[in-house]
């Protein structure tokens, strides 16, 4: 209800949410309103008082700051080659073994073509949005997927 508020719609928070927390030079940053929801009322320029609602995203962040601490770490190689569905992927380290890679579309349901570095591996999207596993070949490479407007976070399978 202020004069720079810019309104974020709530499917596309949780790929802003992705990229903020498991980018290597993401900024971790959390809003509250974000994490637990919000239901308020508050009155515009125009004199009118409106409700607003915002949801909540707790169970999706968790997953994010749950694969930060555990996979985001080493290299990272981008793959920004279309304009709709992007993907990145973490290698890991000595002290946290295994990577993981994101994939996110703010269209079509999307694939990416990416390596994780940890070849004939099985992983699973903890955000529970693709059911299948996918399986890296003998060079650590698979094709990562993720629903329409939607993110997927691929993590070795325990």
């Amino acid at each position: 209800m202020q004069a720079l508020e810019s309104v974020v719609e709530g499917w596309f928070k949780p790929l802003a949410y992705a990229l903020i927390l498991l980018r290597r030079d993401g900024y971790p940053c959390i809003f509250y309103a974000d994490y637990y929801g919000a239901n308020y009322k508050d009155t515009a320029n125009d004199g009118n008082e409106y409700e607003i609602w915002l949801d909540s995203h707790q169970w999706l962040i968790d997953k994010f700051l749950q694969a930060r601490q555990t996979y985001a770490y080493g290299d990272q190689y981008d793959y920004f080659d279309h304009a709709n569905t992007i993907g990145w992927t973490r290698l890991g380290d000595k002290e946290h073994p295994g990577g993981m890679a994101v994939v996110l579309s703010n269209g079509d349901e999307g694939t990416k073509w990416m390596e994780v570095g940890h070849p004939n591996t099985a992983y699973v999207d903890i955000t529970e949005h693709i059911d299948q596993p996918v399986t890296t070949n003998e060079e650590g490479w698979a094709d990562f997927c993720c629903l329409a407007g939607s993110v997927s976070v691929w993590v070795p399978q325990a």
